[in-house]
C-alpha cells in the first residue's frame, strides 16, 4: 500500500516536469530543424575549407621556408663568389651546388627541378629530378623582375593538364663597402602539388565541387576534371571575392559551372588565389525534411509512453530495492553482521546491493585484522624497519656505481681530450710552421712528425670504431690461410725497433714444431699481438720482453705468451684492464698516456677468432699476458716446421735477398706503354727482362707458343681483355701462374679475378713489396734492399719515362674531351681506367683520382656526374701540364 502511494505522488510530480519540456523541446526543433541543419552544414563547409586553406598554407609555407633556406646555402654562397676567372675552383663548386641542390630534392621529393637564374634569366646551375634541361625562360620572368619582393609565388598550367607550383627567392650578398645588400640572381624551385591535388578532391558531402582558382578567374584546380582550364566570368569572380572577404557560406549561382543555385564557400589564398567549396542548395538541405519528420514522431512517441514507463520503473526497479535496502541497514545497525542483499539485476541498484555487501564483508574483515594487528603490532614494526634498511643499502650501492659510472665518462672524456688533443697540437702547429716558411731546413722532420702523429690520431680513431662495432656486434672477421712464420717476423720487425729504443731485450720463444699455417683473420691477429707485445715495452723501463709461442694440438689452438718485467698489476687493476676506457690509475694514464682500450679490443678481438686473453700479474714484477688463437685446422692435414728447417728457410732467405741476377721468363700483358716502359724498368731490377704483349689475344697466343714462369696480366685491354683471356688460357691447360694487374681492387673485383684463373693480384700503381711478394711467392725470388728501388725510381731512365708520360698527355687530354662531346661513353670509360693506372704508378695522384672518379660515375650510369667528373679530369691534366716543372720535381 505504501508503495502504490509512492509511486503516485512520484507520477504526480515526475510527469508534468517531463512531458511539458518533451512537447517545447518537440516544437522548438520542428521548427528551428532547418535552420539548424543549415548552420551545422554551414559550419561544415566553413571548417572544410578552413581546413584546406591552413592545409594549403603550410604545404606552401614549407616549400617558401625551404627556398629560403636553400637561398642562404654557403656552398651557394662560395659559388656565387667564385670570380668567373678561376674556371677550377667554379667548377669544383658548381659540384658541390649540385649536390646541395640533389640533397633537397631528395628530402622533399616534391621538388621537380631547381634552377639558379641571373637577372636575364640565364641558367647557371640546374638540378631535376627526372634529369630534364634548364627551361629557356619562364612565363612569370618578368613579374619577378618588377617585383620588389624577396620572396614570390606562382602556379602555371602545365603541358600535361596539370598546375605547376613555382616558388622564387632572391639572392643577395652584402656589399661591405656600401654596407647594403646586392641582387646576385634568383633560386627558383618548381614543385609537384600534390598537397593542393589531394587537397581539392576531398570533400565534406558528396556532390561536392571544389575549385581552385586564379584573381584572373582562370581553374587551376578541380575536383571535376572536366572544369580543369576553364575560367570565372568578372562576375562570378566578384562573387567569389565578396564571399571570401565576409567568410561565409551563401548562395549564389555560377552560370560557368551548370546555373543551378549554390551554397558556396569562398577562401583566399596567398598570392591571389581563391579556394572555392560549392554543394547544390537542394541536396545540402535535403536532410533537414527527414530530421523533421523524425523528430515529430519521437516527440509524440515520448508523450504517450513516458508516464507508463515511469510508472513501472519507479515501482518495480527503485521502491522495492529501496525497501530491501533499508531492512539491511537497520540489522547492520543492531550489530547482525550476517545480513547479505539477494543478487540483483546488472545495473545501478545491483551496483549498490553489491557494494552494501561488500561494505559488511570489509567490516568484518576490518574486525579480524584488527585482532590480527593487536597480536603481530610488534613483528609486523620490525619486518618493515629491515625492510627500509635493506633498501637503504641497496640505494647506497646504486648511488656509489652511479657515481662510479660519472667518475668514469670524466676520467674517460679528460682522457680522450689528451689523446686527441696532443697530435693534433702538433700536427696543426707544424702544418703552420711549413705554411709560413715552406723551405724550412727542417721541413722534412716536420713532416715526418705530422705524419707520425696523424698515424696516431687514425689508430686511436681506428680503436674507437673497432670497440664500437665490437658492442654492436657488427665487427666481421675472415678466415683465410695465414703463413705463420712470416706473422711472427712481422711483428718483431714492429716491436724490435721500440725495445731497442728503450734498451730492452725481445726475445721469440718457438716451442717447435708448430703448424706452417693457420685459418684465421691476419689484420686482427696481428693488431692483437701489436696491442699486447707494444704495452709490454710501453709499461717496462728495464729488462725484457719476451714472447713465446705455442700450439696444442688437442685444442686446435696457437698459444702466445707476452712476458715483460714492467710496473705490473695490483688485483683489482687486472679486474679491469680489459674494461673500455679503464686504466691502472690515473697516474698511469698521465705518465704513459693511452685510451685504456687497447686490451678491451684485444681481449673481444680473441674471443671473435675462437679464444681469449687472460694475465697474471704483480705490482712492480711484471706481467704476463696468455692469448689463444683458434687455427681453425678443422680436418684438414697439418704441415709442421722444426727449428732446422726454420733456420735453413731463414739462411737461403738471406742468400737469395744477396743475389741480383735472377732468370725467369715473364710475359706482361698491358696495353698502356708507358706502363710497359715503367713496369719493364721496374722488373729490371732483379735481372727480368719481360716479353711484351699488347692485348689479350697477343697473350693469349704468345703463352701457348712460350713457357713463361710467370705472366703479369692487365684485366682491361683492346681486342681482348685479361679476364677473358685468362679464362681462355685455364682451358688450354696453361697452368702457369697468372697474376691480375688492375686499378679496380674491391673486393668483388678480386674474387672475379681469381674465380677466373688468377693466382693473385696487384693493385695499380705498382707497389714494390706486393711486387716482390709476388716474385718471392711464384719464382722463389726475394726481394732486393730497399735502397736498390729508390735508386731505381731515382734513375735518369725512370725520369725519362716519366717525362715521355708528361709529352703524351696533351694527346690524352684532347682524346677525353672528343670522347666526351661524341657520347662515346664506352670508350670514355676505357680511356679513364687506362689513365687511372697510368697516372698512379707515375705518382700523377690528381689525375689518378679523378680518373678513378670518372670511371665509376661511368660504371654507375650516374649521369649527372658525367659532366662534373669529365671536368675534372681534364682540369687535372691541365694543372699537371702547366705544372709540368713541379711534377718532375715531385716524381723525384
Amino acid at each position: 500500500m505504501k508503495t502504490s502511494k509512492l509511486s503516485i505522488r512520484l507520477l504526480w510530480y515526475i510527469t508534468p516536469l517531463v512531458i511539458l519540456p518533451l512537447l517545447f523541446l518537440g516544437g522548438f526543433t520542428l521548427t528551428n530543424v532547418t535552420s539548424s541543419t543549415q548552420k551545422q552544414a554551414k559550419l561544415i563547409v566553413s571548417r572544410f575549407v578552413e581546413q584546406q586553406q591552413q592545409k594549403m598554407f603550410n604545404y606552401m609555407e614549407i616549400y617558401q621556408s625551404t627556398t629560403k633556406l636553400l637561398s642562404t646555402s654557403p656552398v651557394l654562397s662560395d659559388f656565387l663568389l667564385t670570380p668567373p676567372d678561376e674556371k677550377q675552383v667554379k667548377t669544383k663548386r658548381l659540384g658541390a651546388l649540385m649536390d646541395v641542390f640533389a640533397s633537397y630534392s631528395e628530402a622533399y621529393p616534391d621538388i621537380l627541378s631547381i634552377n639558379l637564374v641571373d637577372a636575364e634569366g640565364n641558367s647557371h646551375a640546374f638540378y631535376s629530378s627526372n634529369l630534364s634541361f634548364a627551361p629557356d625562360d619562364y612565363p612569370f620572368f618578368d613579374q619577378v623582375l618588377k617585383s620588389n619582393l624577396r620572396q614570390q609565388q606562382y602556379m602555371l598550367p602545365a603541358k600535361d593538364d596539370g598546375t605547376q607550383l613555382y616558388f622564387v627567392q632572391q639572392i643577395y650578398s652584402v656589399n661591405f663597402h656600401l654596407k647594403r645588400p646586392q641582387r646576385q640572381g634568383y633560386i627558383i624551385v618548381r614543385v609537384a602539388p600534390s598537397i593542393i591535388s589531394s587537397s581539392i578532391l576531398e570533400a565534406p558531402y558528396d556532390n561536392t565541387l571544389n575549385l581552385l582558382v586564379s584573381a584572373q578567374g582562370e581553374v587551376l584546380f578541380s575536383s571535376d576534371g572536366q572544369f580543369s582550364s576553364s575560367y570565372l566570368s568578372d562576375e562570378e569572380m566578384a562573387q567569389i571575392s565578396s564571399l571570401a572577404d565576409r567568410g561565409k557560406l551563401d548562395s549564389i549561382v555560377l552560370p560557368s559551372v551548370d546555373g543551378l543555385k549554390r551554397m558556396t564557400y569562398s577562401a583566399q589564398l596567398s598570392g591571389g588565389y581563391y579556394y572555392i567549396s560549392t554543394i547544390p542548395k537542394s541536396i545540402l538541405y535535403q536532410s533537414g525534411k527527414a530530421i523533421s519528420l523524425i523528430t515529430a514522431l519521437i516527440v509524440i512517441l515520448s508523450v504517450v509512453t513516458l508516464p507508463v514507463l515511469i510508472f513501472i520503473v519507479v515501482r518495480n526497479l527503485l521502491l522495492t530495492p529501496i525497501e530491501l535496502l533499508g531492512e539491511a541497514s537497520h540489522r547492520v545497525g543492531d550489530g547482525d553482521l550476517s545480513v547479505y542483499l539477494p543478487a540483483h539485476d546488472d545495473d545501478e541498484v545491483g551496483t549498490l546491493f553489491d557494494d552494501f555487501n561488500h561494505m559488511v564483508k570489509q567490516i568484518r574483515d576490518f574486525q579480524g585484522e584488527l585482532e590480527d594487528y593487536k597480536l603481530h603490532l610488534e613483528e609486523k614494526v620490525e619486518n618493515r624497519t629491515r625492510a627500509l634498511e635493506e633498501m637503504n643499502q641497496q640505494l647506497e650501492v646504486a648511488i656509489k656505481e652511479a657515481e662510479q659510472a660519472n667518475q668514469l665518462k670524466s676520467r674517460f672524456l679528460a682522457n680522450m681530450s689528451h689523446e686527441i688533443r696532443t697530435p693534433l697540437t702538433a700536427i696543426m702547429g707544424f702544418t703552420e710552421q711549413l705554411l709560413h716558411n715552406p723551405n724550412a731546413k727542417n721541413a722534412d722532420l716536420h713532416l715526418d712528425t705530422i705524419l707520425r702523429n696523424s698515424k696516431h690520431l687514425l689508430e686511436l680513431i681506428n680503436n674507437i670504431l673497432d670497440l664500437s662495432k665490437i658492442e654492436a656486434e657488427k665487427l666481421a672477421v675472415e678466415q683465410n690461410e695465414i703463413e705463420f712464420l712470416p706473422l711472427l717476423k712481422d711483428i718483431e720487425s714492429i716491436i724490435q725497433p721500440l725495445a731497442e729504443e728503450k734498451q730492452l731485450e725481445l726475445t721469440l720463444d718457438y716451442a717447435f714444431p708448430l703448424p706452417k699455417v693457420l685459418n684465421s683473420d691476419e689484420t686482427r691477429l696481428k693488431q692483437i699481438l701489436l696491442n699486447i707485445a707494444s704495452n709490454a715495452v710501453k709499461f717496462t723501463e728495464h729488462g725484457f720482453i719476451s714472447i713465446g709461442i705455442d700450439f696444442h694440438t688437442q685444442s686446435d689452438q696457437f698459444v702466445f705468451v707476452v712476458k715483460d718485467t714492467g710496473i705490473g698489476m695490483s688485483q683489482s687493476e687486472m679486474e679491469r684492464v680489459f674494461k673500455p676506457f679503464e686504466q691502472a690509475d690515473t697516474t698511469t694514464t698521465r705518465r704513459f698516456g693511452g685510451t685504456g682500450l687497447g686490451l678491451c679490443i684485444s681481449k673481444n678481438l680473441a674471443q671473435l677468432l675462437g679464444g681469449d686473453v687472460q694475465v697474471n700479474s704483480e705490482q712492480g714484477n711484471g706481467s704476463t699476458f696468455t692469448i689463444t688463437i683458434s687455427a681453425n685446422h678443422a680436418s684438414q692435414d697439418i704441415q709442421w716446421i722444426d727449428c732446422d728447417s726454420y733456420i735453413h728457410n731463414q739462411t737461403s732467405n738471406s742468400q737469395r735477398l744477396a743475389e741480383t741476377q735472377l732468370e725467369a721468363t715473364i710475359l706482361l700483358a698491358e696495353d698502356n706503354k708507358d706502363n710497359q716502359e715503367l713496369i719493364s724498368l721496374l722488373l729490371s731490377s732483379w735481372g727480368l727482362v719481360p716479353d711484351i704483349a699488347n692485348n689479350g689475344a697477343q697473350a693469349v697466343e704468345m703463352s701457348l707458343i712460350n713457357d713463361y714462369d710467370l705472366i703479369l696480366m692487365d684485366m682491361q685491354m683492346p681486342v681482348m681483355g685479361g679476364l677473358e683471356a685468362t679464362e681462355m688460357l685455364r682451358h688450354a691447360a696453361y697452368d702457369g701462374p697468372i697474376v691480375a694487374l688492375t686499378a679496380n681492387i674491391m673486393k668483388h673485383d678480386i674474387d672475379t679475378y681469381l674465380a677466373a684463373g688468377c693466382n693473385a693480384t696487384l693493385g695499380k700503381p705498382i707497389d714494390r713489396e706486393k711486387l716482390g711478394a709476388v716474385l718471392l711467392e711464384f719464382l722463389e725470388l726475394a726481394n732486393d734492399n730497399a735502397s736498390k728501388w729508390n735508386n731505381l725510381l731515382k734513375s735518369e731512365k725512370f725520369l725519362q719515362i716519366s717525362q715521355n708520360y708528361l709529352e703524351k698527355l696533351p694527346e690524352q687530354l684532347e682524346l677525353v674531351e672528343s670522347l666526351y662531346q661524341n657520347q662515346e661513353w664506352e670508350s670514355l670509360r676505357a680511356l679513364a681506367h687506362s689513365l687511372k693506372g697510368s697516372a698512379g704508378c707515375f705518382g700523377f695522384s690528381n689525375i689518378h683520382s679523378a680518373a678513378g672518379e670518372l670511371e665509376s660515375s661511368l660504371q654507375e650510369n650516374n649521369k649527372a656526374q658525367w659532366q662534373y667528373t669529365t671536368l675534372q679530369l681534364t682540369q687535372a691534366i691541365r694543372y699537371t701540364l702547366e705544372n709540368e716543372d713541379v711534377q718532375l720535381q715531385a716524381v723525384k
